[in-house]
């Protein structure tokens, strides 16, 4: 009886969630506008190749996208914010929708998988309560909606420690690009050219963003920083504004700034390297012990055995 209520529960759930999806909503004009202004993918151009127009993988990847879009418009009408984990897709180049979709899907198919495990067991003759598969899917299907989230939290960990050393190798080409007799925006702009990393690609793009919306180069960076999570570029931001509108010395602070950015890094690479160094002592530690545990078993049993 209870496994009837928890399969009848789940599938009527799962029955809602596949209608809410596919009927698609009509947007207002504030959810479109909210669309525009955070470059959501379903309003951006897309060219479809050859090898995306055709075959399972390119019908896979266009369900996906639809599956994506849709959510994205379910979720702005919602008005669900999703915080860090939006500014970590920013910082990754990924949309809300692709992500949301994502979940969905990783979370439906380990939803069905108990099932599927249950039905070949039952196939077999296996004997296997229906309660358990039920519960198992039920934790599957939490796992695989919430899995996206963490592989998504530690990949954007990584880039934004990398984009942290950008930072401080960009601060210094700035000031070098001062040094030669550059004025502020043509160092930052040529400072962010020397390279085609992905880092100083995000920088130079919102560089010339900047230049065709008529702003200034250093508020595209703070506003780059503030949608990435990467707190060097705001202050950066903050001190090329006092830099531009008081007229201060900006070179020496921008190399003592660099500098205090490779100290930083350096500081926390060490730490990193001793926690990695204390775990490697617990673990030779336990193998020890073990071996020793192994070495001793038999004259102890032998002891009690006396």
């Amino acid at each position: 009886m209870i496994a009837s209520l928890v399969f009848g529960a789940l599938t009527g759930l799962g029955v809602y969630a596949v209608v809410r999806v596919f009927v698609a909503p009509r947007p207002g004009l504030a959810t479109v506008l909210t669309r525009i202004e955070t470059g959501q993918r379903s309003m951006s151009t897309h060219t479809t190749t050859g090898l995306e127009s055709g075959g399972m993988a390119g019908r896979a990847q266009s369900f996906m996208a639809r599956l994506g879009d849709r959510i994205e418009v379910l979720a702005t009408e919602r008005g669900w914010e999703l915080g860090k984990v939006r500014t970590d897709l920013a910082l990754m180049g990924r949309t809300v929708g692709a992500h949301l979709a994502t979940k969905v899907v990783a979370g439906l198919g380990l939803f069905l998988l108990a099932p599927f495990i249950w039905g070949i067991m039952r196939l077999f003759a296996i004997p296997l309560p229906a309660t358990i598969p039920a519960f198992a899917a039920l934790a599957f299907g939490v796992l695989g909606f919430f899995l996206p989230d963490l592989a998504v939290r530690s990949e954007a960990e990584a880039r934004r420690r990398d984009f942290r050393r950008t930072v401080g190798i960009f601060l210094d080409l700035v000031a070098m690009n001062l040094a030669g007799g550059r004025g502020l925006p043509e160092a930052l702009l040529a400072a962010s050219t020397v390279s085609d990393h992905w880092s100083l690609i995000r920088i130079r793009q919102a560089l010339a963003n900047a230049r065709l919306f008529g702003t200034t180069p250093w508020v595209a960076l703070g506003e780059l920083g503030r949608e990435i999570g990467v707190e060097e570029l705001t202050d950066l931001s903050g001190a090329l504004s006092l830099a531009a509108d008081d007229g201060a010395k900006i070179k020496a602070s921008l190399s003592a700034r660099a500098a205090t950015m490779r100290r930083k890094e350096l500081t926390q690479a060490e730490g990193d390297e001793g926690e990695k160094s204390q775990s490697m002592l617990v673990a030779q530690m336990l193998i020890s012990t073990a071996f020793l545990v192994f070495l001793a078993f038999p004259a102890v049993a032998q002891l009690l055995k006396a």
